[in-house]
């Protein structure tokens, strides 16, 4: 029994060793649901999106499975930080408020904060204190959020100042004039402008400084931080994040 007992271990072992040699058998990623392009669902109902399919990939390349979790976007801090989640893989600005509960990847794209609004409007917008008298509104939680809560000055000039849950609630809230303009990730707002080019545009005006956009997980885990950016930087060098990125900004905006 012993002769045949050890062996039978030995390749029990050695075939779940094999299946993930990571260690990791399932990812939770938290995301905003409903923050096109990057993780949205398609008229079928699909969640699909740029950070959609860079997570995908990356999981596929580690034999791990993925659950990507919807979140509220203003509360990530507890939900990366109560365990909730092992990472926020979802256009995420990388600012030093949040490097004060989680440790992030590599940088792998620039972002920056700008304006939207309606198409037939016409403001004499160029820096950001020519938001004072406006109806300003932008996603709560998100790095326009944050920068405005940070700057008292262009906040106490702001006619009034209102944050939504969801980011298509601020564009819905923009097309039904609740608000003027909408401060938002220049990435969305380009998409959210190519999907209503009718309806919006977008005022070419830098709003804080340029962001770098990453990968987010608690502060406790560099190990998997570390594994994911091996990963990820593979995806880069052998031209996979690339081809993810033309499919959906019809550029490589990838960082190498």
């Amino acid at each position: 029994m012993k002769k045949i007992f050890l062996p039978l271990m030995l390749v029990i072992f050695m075939l779940t060793g094999c299946s993930n040699s990571y260690g990791i058998s399932k990812l939770v990623i938290g995301i905003d649901d409903d923050f096109a392009p990057m993780s949205f669902h398609d008229e079928r109902g699909n969640l699909v999106g740029f950070d959609i399919d860079l997570a995908t990939e990356a999981a596929k390349r580690i034999n791990a499975e993925v659950e990507f979790k919807p979140i509220d976007w203003d509360n990530k801090e507890q939900e990366i930080a109560s365990g909730n989640i092992d990472m926020i893989w979802n256009g995420l600005d990388i600012t030093d408020q949040r490097k004060e509960y989680m440790i992030f990847s590599k940088p792998y794209m620039d972002d920056r904060q700008i304006v939207l609004v309606k198409r037939d409007d016409d403001f004499d917008i160029h820096s950001e204190y020519d938001l004072e008298g406006k109806v300003v509104g932008t996603q709560a939680g998100s790095s326009s959020d944050d920068y405005i809560n940070q700057n008292e000055d262009l906040k106490r000039g702001i006619k009034e100042y209102k944050t939504y849950g969801k980011f298509s609630e601020a564009v819905t809230a923009l097309k039904n004039d609740e608000i003027e303009v909408i401060v938002c990730d220049e990435l969305i707002a380009r998409y959210e402008m190519n999907s209503n080019p009718n309806q919006l545009r977008i005022i070419e005006v830098r709003i804080g400084s340029i962001a770098e956009t990453g990968i987010g997980f608690r502060k406790d885990n560099a190990a998997l931080r570390d594994k994911i950016q091996k990963t990820f930087d593979e995806m880069i060098q052998d031209g996979t994040a690339k081809k993810i990125s033309e499919k959906w900004f019809q550029a490589d905006l990838i960082k190498h």
